[in-house]
């Protein structure tokens, strides 16, 4: 099942995301935390740093795994998820360094990193919690359309228009990683609990596709609508299209 919460803007939709966070959070003090990247989980993490440094909340036994990192970029590079994760969120809270886990796009062997990766996802959860943004193709983490929804963590060629709508994080298109590491729908799917994210008018048509319950790998998000507890939280700009149908 899927529960739609219509919020007005951007950061009400990052409010209610943190109030499920620190909900999860104060009913299981050692829950494992899917966590994302990108624009749409910026607000937030910034709401969770908040949360720890004003009202206490505590991170100390939580387990963190990020959906995925570009191959071939260094940990240390501004433009690595690893970095993101660490001046976004995990460098803000009282997490213990190992237990936030990310891929490693740089292993000697990447089909190795993705077993490991796949490994440790199964030892330490279920993930209890997993944020989710939606791509314009409806990409979940770097999973392409196209992708079987049978999947596990996995290198993924990025999309041309994957590549483009990341450029702005780049000097250039040419600096902007082919691949990836991403765990795979089936390892998202694996989740007890999923919050989808989704906010702005640019994300109007892939909500519109989304909402018609068609479901197909070419819409890689589609699937979650077979996921038994999912949390679509969007605002008025990116569900404009839905509404204007009924």
């Amino acid at each position: 099942m899927m529960k739609v919460i219509v919020v007005e803007d951007y950061a009400e939709m990052s409010d209610e995301a943190v109030k499920i966070i620190e909900s999860q959070v104060a009913k299981n003090n050692n829950a494992v935390l899917g966590l994302a990247t990108g624009s749409t989980p910026i607000g937030l993490y910034k709401g969770m740093i908040e949360g720890h440094k004003e009202r206490g909340i505590s991170y100390q036994a939580i387990q963190t795994v990020n959906l995925d990192e570009y191959i071939g970029v260094e940990q240390g590079h501004a433009q690595s998820y690893y970095t993101f994760m660490r001046e976004n969120l995990l460098g803000h809270i009282d997490i213990p360094a190992e237990q936030a886990h990310i891929p490693n796009g740089q292993a000697i062997s990447l089909d190795e990193e993705c077993r490991r990766y796949e490994q440790l996802i199964d030892k330490i959860g279920p993930v209890d919690l997993q944020i989710l943004g939606l791509g314009e193709n409806g990409h979940i983490g770097f999973n392409e359309p196209g992708t079987s929804s049978t999947t596990t963590t996995h290198i993924v060629a990025l999309d041309e228009s994957t590549r483009q709508s990341n450029a702005r994080f780049f000097n250039s298109i040419d600096e902007v990683p082919t691949k990836a590491i991403t765990m795979g729908i089936q390892s998202i799917m694996k989740s007890k609990e999923i919050i989808l994210m989704v906010s702005g008018e640019k994300k109007a048509e892939a909500i519109k596709t989304l909402m018609s319950k068609t479901i197909s790998e070419q819409f890689p998000a589609s699937i979650l609508w077979k996921h038994n507890h999912v949390t679509l939280i969007v605002d008025k700009d990116a569900y404009k299209l839905v509404d204007s149908e009924r």
